[in-house]
This record gives C-alpha cells, structure tokens and sequence, in this order.
C-alpha cells in the first residue's frame, strides 16, 4: 500500500507546524499592554503630553522650555529634579562615594609570580 494520499500528507504537515504559527492571544495581549506602557513612561503634568520609556532628561527638558517656559522642570516631570541643563549627560556630576577606603588593585599574575620568586630568594634581572 502506498503512504497516503497528499491531502494526508498536507493535513499532518499543518499539524505539525501548527505549534509554530506565532504568538497566542495572550501574549499578543501581553505585548501590546506592554507597549503602550512604555509608551506613556513619561507624562507631563501640565498638558499630558507622553514620551517613551527610552526618553532623555535632555528631551524632556526641551519640551519644558519649549512649551512651559517660566515653569519648574519639576513642575512638569518628577524625573528632572536632579538634572542639570548646564551638564546634560551628566559629566560633571561628582562620583558617587564607596564607604571605607579604595580598595587596591589586584596584582597581575606576572607581578605574583614575580613577588614569589623574589621571596625566595631568586634575583630579579
């Protein structure tokens, strides 16, 4: 007897693929509630304007001095508070302080080994 006909082959090789179709409803829901999310991350305060998650303080910033000119940055984005237009990426903003003393560089495995050597009584040339 033979293998089957095509419309058997056709009908298991669309049972097959089937798990590969694409997303389900749920995570279509996901996605999309995930989008606009994100699309609303930052929302100005005084006419609701929104900006993606992945805006700048640098854009926001411009968009108070361009729409509410005279107005508190604060007033219109709680993100802004610590921003400094004079400095917009930040380079002159001091470096944060670790508690207790820098810790020292690890020595390379060279200078180990060199320090080893040394120690027991070898001369350095």
């Amino acid at each position: 007897m033979g293998k089957g006909s095509n419309v058997q082959k056709k009908k298991q090789a669309q049972e097959r693929n089937a798990a590969n179709k694409g997303k389900t409803d749920e995570e279509r829901k996901a996605a999309r509630d995930k989008s606009l999310k994100d699309a609303e991350a930052f929302k100005c305060k005084i006419c609701l304007q929104t900006f993606m998650a992945n805006a700048r303080p640098p854009l926001l910033y411009e968009h108070v001095v361009a729409k509410h000119a005279g107005l508190d940055p604060v007033a219109c984005f709680d993100s802004l508070a610590d921003f400094d237009p004079n400095d917009p990426k930040g380079l002159n903003k001091p470096a944060a302080t670790e508690s207790g003393p820098p810790k020292p560089k690890p020595k390379s495995k060279k200078e180990a080994d060199l320090d080893l050597l040394l120690d027991a009584g070898l001369k350095k040339k």
